[in-house]
């Protein structure tokens, strides 16, 4: 599967296939808009080996070779969480539709106060 969506609310569904980076891009967009006025939305990336079960021990080893390298982000408010598997085939056109979203949705941030160097110079002194 080249896209993977888990919605988690209560329970996790894995739900598979090529239009599932829309439905992430979607709920994300939507948590966008739920805290544009109050809240944050946390987003992760990591590496993915596909694997769905922990590493085993060392003593146990079994031979797990991943496919391809791939790409788990995971977005929450705290409240409702979502995450999609991006493969190394299909990131070139999820990064365009993500880059989009990002610069669309981040248009609410308040910059922070900056300092005078003045002001830090005199008390300094």
């Amino acid at each position: 599967l080249a896209w993977n969506i888990c919605l988690l609310n209560d329970k996790a569904a894995l739900l598979g296939g090529a239009n599932k980076n829309v439905e992430f891009l979607t709920e994300l967009t939507r948590l966008f808009q739920k805290c544009r006025t109050s809240g944050s939305v946390f987003i992760t990336l990591k590496k993915y080996d596909g694997r769905t079960k922990p590493v085993p021990r060392k003593g146990h080893v079994e031979s797990f070779e991943p496919a391809d390298n791939k790409c788990l982000l995971r977005a929450t408010d705290g409240k409702k969480k979502i995450s999609t598997v991006v493969s190394s085939k299909e990131v070139n056109k999820f990064q365009m539709a993500y880059s989009n979203l990002l610069r669309a949705n981040m248009d609410g941030l308040k910059k922070k106060d900056k300092k005078s160097k003045n002001k830090k110079s005199k008390a300094t002194q």
